[in-house]
């Protein structure tokens, strides 16, 4: 079952894929925006002078810390959160510029475990030899104080649910499981969840910054990660430095339009798998045309609403529902297609289990039955960020036509997973903004122009709305862009990084990797 505005960029087990969600305050008072340097806003003084206690955290090459920083910004003195740092240090030549930031999406991504399993390994050398790579897993997730909601026997159940009701029994039905999803949230976490907003978290990331003892913020940041860098410029313009924003986010955009948007992302990124696959002679949706394709793959959906089909796993039957999120996941980078085709035809044949590992993937459930807490942390942070697209059943139905327009492929299913913030325990402290960082140096956003998950539109209107944004344009498929394959994307962000020199605004890429 997806979940509204869920964008991935971390990791996923077929390639390097992120996540999304927005927002605007996360209660109390807005931190001193004109505060420059390590300056501490006013009643923060004790944060920003903590001692951060290094060790050894079991990787080769990484040390680990944890930080403190107030559970409620509007009221410090109510208590204490503790979340996880990490960072490899510079390994030179070269002098060393700082600290580098990183978050691959989500919300709800560990952005320890990017760090540690990709970003100190695997961003360019260069980068790695000048910066200290860090990264502070945001409130609410992984080992941050992660939220939790289901066991992972619940989980299973709420990931079969049928997500395209087609009566009001299945209405109820699908209902009465986001509100079991709510309630488990509110049991298990309740007294986190009105403290995880994005702008909580960028918070967190200028005390961060404080205690690295940078005067500013370098960051990367993926998918949702570019919401929570905007944030981060918007709230503290002085002391942002060299940001990368990476599939980007339109923060000035309600939850329907947000959603709907999304949605057309991942027909357009659907499209452009159909066509490939019409041209392979193994494609399991015919070798036609796109448009052969597509009736092929909603007919598979629908025989599998109709009847689950073995997927290897005894408690779990392919049904539509985790079909659509296998094929979901493996929009995010085209190097999942042959899987994909593989999968679906797996599918044709009764055989569920390729499919079934897809949305396993996705979803982050381990071969032990556990799920991290991503989809938990995922609906935490986007049901504060911003009011539910919709209140009620009603709603959704006079919507469906609209997203079924967007996406005849997916817009049933993506509309219904809309109404999951209706029963949201606590209410949204964020709205839909306009992000404008007035005062920042130059900060990179960069847009993929087939992006499912972030369509590039949304890279465009925050380039736009950034007082000193620039816009960097990644023509080709998949979600993001820097360091899947492109030496022209990599040079300029490279260079932005390591120089302060940002790509001239509305510098485009090719499509393929380039050649050597």
């Amino acid at each position: 079952m997806e979940t509204r505005r869920l964008l991935r960029t971390f990791a996923i087990g077929i390639g390097t894929a992120g996540l999304l969600i927005s927002g605007c305050s996360g209660g109390g008072s807005s931190p001193n925006a004109s505060a420059t340097g390590t300056a501490a806003p006013e009643g923060l003084s004790a944060y920003y002078t903590q001692k951060l206690s290094w060790r050894d955290c079991g990787v080769e090459g990484f040390e680990c810390t944890t930080m403190k920083a107030p559970r409620d910004y509007g009221k410090p003195d109510d208590g204490d959160i503790d979340l996880a740092v990490s960072r490899k240090k510079a390994t030179g030549p070269g002098k060393r510029i700082g600290s580098l930031l990183v978050n691959p999406g989500g919300p709800g991504g560990s952005a320890i475990s990017y760090l540690q399993g990709y970003a100190a390994l695997g961003y360019p050398a260069p980068v790695r030899a000048r910066y200290d790579m860090v990264a502070i897993d945001p409130r609410g997730v992984a080992r941050s104080e992660p939220v939790e909601c289901l066991t992972g026997e619940e989980m299973d159940a709420y990931t079969q649910v049928d997500q395209t009701p087609d009566d009001e029994a299945e209405v109820q039905k699908l209902s009465a499981a986001f509100e079991k999803f709510a309630q488990g949230c509110e049991k298990r976490s309740g007294e986190i969840l009105p403290y995880v907003s994005t702008v909580d978290t960028a918070r967190d990331m200028d005390v961060l910054r404080a205690l690295l003892g940078d005067e500013k913020l370098n960051y990367v940041g993926a998918s949702y990660g570019t919401f929570l860098g905007a944030t981060y410029a918007d709230l503290f313009p002085q002391r942002a430095g060299r940001l990368v924003l990476d599939g980007a986010m339109d923060p000035s955009l309600p939850a329907v339009d947000m959603n709907r948007d999304q949605t057309a992302g991942f027909e357009g990124a659907f499209q452009s798998f159909a066509a490939d696959c019409v041209k392979q002679p193994d494609c399991p949706l015919g070798t036609t045309s796109t448009a052969d394709a597509a009736t092929a793959m909603k007919q598979l959906f629908k025989d599998l609403d109709a009847k689950p089909i073995p997927s290897g796993d005894d408690d779990r039957k392919l049904g539509e529902s985790l079909a659509t999120t296998g094929v979901i996941a493996a929009m995010y980078d085209e190097a999942a297609w042959p899987q994909l085709r593989e999968a679906l035809a797996g599918a044709q044949r009764s055989d569920g289990s390729g499919l079934l590992s897809l949305a396993d993937s996705y979803y982050e459930r381990g071969p032990d039955g556990k799920y991290a807490n991503l989809m938990y942390a995922n609906a935490a942070v986007n049901c504060l960020d911003l009011p539910p697209a919709f209140d009620t059943p009603d709603a959704v139905e006079k919507a469906v036509p609209d997203f079924e327009k967007a996406s005849p492929v997916f817009g049933r299913g993506f509309a219904w997973a809309s109404l999951n913030c209706a029963s949201w325990p606590t209410e949204p402290t964020g709205t839909p903004h306009r992000t404008e960082a007035k005062g920042a140096a130059p900060i990179v956003v960069v847009g993929t122009t087939r992006d499912p998950a972030t369509p590039y539109k949304w890279s465009q209107a925050l380039a736009g709305q950034l007082s000193s944004g620039t816009l960097l344009t990644y023509d080709g498929d998949g979600h993001t862009a820097y360091g899947r394959g492109s030496d022209c994307i990599d040079t300029a962000i490279n260079t932005y990084l390591l120089e302060g020199t940002p790509p001239t605004d509305g510098k485009k890429c090719p499509d393929a990797p380039d050649q050597p």
